[in-house]
């Protein structure tokens, strides 16, 4: 994810339309149906009919109509070639990030690939178990699901499936029994065979409508600035929890988070939106 956002934030300042690798099916009408591979031993989270011809549905934001609301939401991004340079050092958590969220007391979605879970498989279980947060799936390896997509590897078509199942038994080692059955696509990079690839595992593929820009950012007041600017009613805003590649995140979210609570905002989780 954390690629795609450093390529796309000129497209975006710009005013271009965020349209990832493909056109967004829009989905007929809203259903409550568990994900197969899911791990939620509580409820069936709400996610959306499938798409034209079947397809997994994707998920933008939310209704602009029905209030005030806003989903933070955080790519916990760590490839699953990269073990060598976390033993080396390199931080791909952010434990100030979520402690922040937790003293500001703002519900966030978490898209965790199934390599950081093996990482911090007790930051893992702590945020899946905190009532405040939900963790959805953003792939085991982090590899992108098209041939062309800003430099990520790929991985193969008959593999897709897997590696998003592969993320869910990753969550569940760790500690995390509640996964919600979303999915982000690595990048945000998907077309139709990916979306078909994905159809069995039942998930609902969550993109977002306002770009933060944190990734790679040493500028947080700039990166503060683009989220403000294109928050709505009903926005899904993508941010990072990769301390090494996103340090500014968490003065981000101290400072948006009072600004749009002034503003009559209300954060959700992804849940929430789909649902509403």
């Amino acid at each position: 994810m954390i690629t795609l956002v450093r390529r796309v934030t000129a497209a975006c300042v710009l005013g271009a339309a965020l349209t990832a690798c493909a056109a967004t099916p829009t989905p007929a009408a809203r259903v409550a149906r568990p994900a197969p591979s899911a791990t939620s031993t509580t409820f069936a989270p709400p996610t959306l009919a499938p798409g034209p011809g079947g397809l997994t549905p994707v998920f933008r934001n939310g209704s602009r109509t029905r209030g005030r609301t806003v989903a933070l939401t955080f790519d916990a991004d760590m490839t699953a070639d990269q073990g060598a340079r976390a033993a080396a050092g390199e931080r791909f958590d952010n434990p100030g990030l979520i402690a922040a969220l937790r003293a500001l007391k703002v519900p966030a979605t978490v898209f965790m690939t199934g390599r950081w879970a093996e990482e911090y498989p007790d930051q893992a279980r702590a945020i899946g178990r905190d009532p405040l947060f939900e963790v959805a799936n953003h792939s085991y390896s982090h590899y992108a699901f098209t041939d062309d997509c800003y430099g990520l590897p790929t991985v193969s078509g008959d593999r897709m499936r897997a590696d998003v199942e592969r993320a869910y038994a990753a969550f569940r080692k760790a500690g995390v029994l509640d996964a919600r059955p979303y999915f982000r696509f690595p990048g945000g990079c998907y077309d139709r065979r990916a979306l078909k690839a994905l159809t069995p595992v039942g998930v609902t593929a969550v993109q977002w409508d306002v770009v933060s820009g944190d990734a790679f950012a040493t500028d947080a007041e700039a990166v503060s600035r683009q989220v403000l600017l294109g928050v709505r009613p009903g926005s899904v805003v993508v941010m990072h929890c990769t301390r090494s590649a996103a340090p500014t995140t968490e003065q981000v979210v101290r400072t948006v988070v009072p600004e749009l609570r002034a503003r009559g905002f209300r954060f959700v989780r992804v849940s929430e939106l789909i649902g509403s």
